[in-house]
């Protein structure tokens, strides 16, 4: 009797383009498609509310087609080490396989897991999949790791040469007899306790979203078919459509970038190029991260390690809520909370007024989009806030200091979005929409906005805030 494989799913929870589970199905072993729930994995950075229910629902969406074709996915829950080699003890499995994921801890505990495999005498293969690039593999002419995105993606194109998309298998033969009897023993998915049960507060990511990798292949063919011609002039406005939302997708690995890069090679040139640009942003961050590891805890420029920063729980509360007085920020907010997503310059917005308006650590804004975000992703949000409070690679200058209301009267000039997530305000005039204090009285009354009751005043004022962060930066950078 041949010994089976053990395909394990991390964040790769898809059939094609697949390398590992490629290789595990032409290794002509049986198959035993393994999850494991380690609810300690990542430390301070385990798995943020909205990951779990997307987790959850990705998980059931692969389980229904590996039980379709043949091998049903065998869910465990505990330390990952642990959990494999009982898995590997009680099924004889001779060889394990599995897709490279990058952060710090998973680097580190997947070297222990592969040498205590090969230890035991069982075959152990990782394969890349979760990037265009390895980390470490595109470096500037010194040697060194980039830290300036167009150069990065610059040399990355020049360098790239996509492989083939590899075909989903058309069947997965599934051992018929092991050690411990028929099958091995799994957990039930609604065990799990991923889901939010008391409250639920998961309506608005079930209304939002379809996670898994059909539903991840239908989002691209749709926005290649209806989004990405106009992607360089919407993206920017967030009543517009004009977003690919596949960053979820992307990050639990129900599609690969290699699948999008070689679906989108037919796009209109301008669309094509900003969009891959942004698949371009994910790289970097992910190589920064291999290359920084403190990314997420630490400032890349040491200089902010004596950053005046405040301290305010009842502005970090109302910056969280959607309660700041600024329309386009408190939407930007409310959109996170109902919908686990957040349109990317409203992140921008959002981000900014915490750490420049409030004087807020960032590390508080990358927990919560952490939390809360469907496409929390360690790289990309670590990046990110970094590069908004100006201490990370490619920082943004520490004087562009966004004005939410510029900002808004320039990207949702109407204030579509902003009536949508923000409904207090619905009834308000364009002209006064993202300034609500400025508005005459008649016209707050016709809206049947209260400020102070109906919707806050702002917590602080923009002038006075600008000059206190130019203060604040002007400190360290004497």
């Amino acid at each position: 009797m041949i010994a089976p494989a053990i395909h394990w799913f991390r964040r790769d929870l898809r059939l094609a383009d697949n390398p590992a589970l490629s290789a595990a199905v032409a290794s002509g072993a049986p198959l035993i498609p393994l999850f494991i729930l380690d609810t300690a994995e990542g430390g301070d950075w385990r798995l943020g509310g909205a990951s779990r229910w997307w987790l959850h629902e990705s998980l059931s969406a692969l389980s229904g087609e590996l039980k379709r074709l043949g091998a049903p996915l065998t869910l465990r829950r505990g330390e990952a080490a642990s959990e494999l080699l009982r898995l590997i003890e009680e099924t004889g499995a001779s060889a394990v396989y599995w897709s490279r994921i990058y952060e710090p801890w998973a680097m580190a505990r997947d070297a222990r897991i592969e040498a205590a495999l090969r230890e035991r005498g069982v075959t152990a293969q990782s394969f890349a999949g979760a990037l265009l690039a390895e980390p470490g593999s595109v470096r500037n002419a010194e040697g060194r790791p980039f830290r300036v995105f167009t150069p990065f993606w610059r040399a990355l194109t020049e360098r790239l040469q996509p492989a083939p998309v590899l075909p989903a298998p058309k069947r997965l033969p599934a051992p018929k007899r092991l050690r411990a009897g028929p099958a091995p023993a799994s957990e039930r998915l609604e065990d799990r306790r991923l889901q939010p049960k008391a409250p639920d507060w998961a309506a608005g990511l079930r209304e939002s979203w379809r996670p898994g990798e059909a539903a991840a292949q239908r989002r691209l063919e749709d926005f290649l078919a209806d989004g990405v011609d106009a992607y360089d002039r919407l993206r920017d406005f967030p009543a517009e459509d004009g977003a690919s939302r596949l960053s979820p997708h992307l990050h639990w690995g129900e599609i690969s970038p290699l699948q999008i890069w070689r679906a989108a090679a037919a796009a209109p040139e301008e669309g094509r190029r900003a969009f891959l640009r942004e698949l371009g942003w994910r790289e970097f961050c992910h190589h920064l991260l291999a290359a920084h590891p403190e990314m997420p805890d630490a400032p890349l420029d040491p200089a902010f390690a004596r950053f005046p920063w405040a301290s305010d729980a009842r502005a970090l509360a109302a910056w969280q809520k959607g309660e700041t007085g600024y329309p386009l920020v408190d939407a930007a907010m409310r959109q996170l909370w109902r919908t686990g997503f957040m349109h990317n310059r409203l992140r921008m917005v959002a981000a900014s007024f915490l750490v420049k308006h409030l004087l807020l650590p960032w590390r508080e804004g990358e927990r919560w989009f952490w939390d809360t975000l469907v496409d929390a992703d360690l790289a990309n949000n670590s990046g990110n806030w970094q590069w908004v409070a100006g201490c990370g690679a490619d920082a943004a200058p520490y004087f562009r200091i966004f004005n939410p209301v510029l900002q808004g009267e320039k990207f949702d000039a109407e204030g579509a979005f902003v009536r949508r997530f923000v409904p207090a305000l619905a009834r308000l005039d364009a002209k006064y929409i993202h300034k609500p204090w400025a508005a005459p009285e008649r016209a707050l009354r016709e809206a049947g906005v209260v400020l102070g009751e109906t919707y806050p005043r702002p917590i602080v004022d923009h002038a006075a805030a600008r000059q206190r962060a130019l203060a604040a930066f002007a400190t360290i950078r004497v």
